[in-house]
């Protein structure tokens, strides 16, 4: 079963950033998922505009990059000078006055359009949206810090996307306190992918090779 694995970089080692990424292109990560938090839409700050560029300036793989900003639109032009085409770039509808002006916005600099749906937003709230992006990352914990616990009422709320996604065009990816078996659970029912940060993949004294391996070799 195929599915994709996006590493959180705000959990990598930035000691040595490019070995970092290198190591985890290695290891068979697809793509590197940059949090980027402004203290003001979430409680918290975390990666910079100059850490996505140094990253993509070093990586050959995607960036999915993830705003957890207010009013993304009024800086949405600096995130896609530093990016190329084909990289993702992900809004919460909750923190633009149209959201729909600023996918608009990333469609027509050649990214992929996403929107980040937080556990306490409901789907009939993003419905309009759901035919402008391509992609849906579904936020199993409230968005600002790694390492919290699962919200399980996320869970309807996937299997309510999954039964509309191939009728509107996009694709469902997973956010927060991925752990083994929540892959298990979901990528047959499927979400795309999965972004990975200290309970599966970081921080395991292992290499990324054989930690991405394992979880690629699940049974299902």
């Amino acid at each position: 079963m195929r599915f994709e694995l996006m590493a959180s970089m705000m959990c990598a080692n930035y000691g040595n950033l490019e070995k970092e990424v290198h190591d985890l292109a290695e290891g068979g990560i697809d793509s590197y998922h940059i949090d980027i938090m402004d203290g003001r839409y979430v409680p918290n700050f975390a990666m910079s505009l100059n850490d996505m560029h140094y990253i993509a300036s070093v990586a050959e793989k995607p960036l999915d990059v993830h705003l957890m900003i207010q009013h993304p639109n009024n800086h949405i032009g600096l995130f896609l000078n530093n990016l190329r085409p084909g990289d993702t770039v992900y809004i919460h509808p909750e923190a633009e006055y149209h959201p729909s002006t600023t996918l608009q916005r990333i469609i027509d600099a050649g990214m992929v359009p996403g929107i980040a749906v937080n556990p306490g937003t409901s789907v009939e709230t993003v419905m309009e949206m759901l035919r402008i992006v391509k992609k849906v990352l579904v936020m199993s914990v409230n968005p600002g810090n790694a390492g919290q616990m699962y919200l399980p009422y996320v869970g309807k709320k996937i299997t309510k996307l999954l039964s509309m996604k191939e009728d509107m065009g996009f694709e469902i990816y997973w956010d927060g306190a991925c752990s083994a078996d929540k892959i298990l659970e979901y990528a047959p029912k499927g979400v795309q992918g999965f972004v990975l940060g200290t309970t599966l993949l970081f921080g395991k004294n292992r290499a990324y090779g054989e930690v991405l391996q394992d979880i690629r070799e699940l049974r299902f």
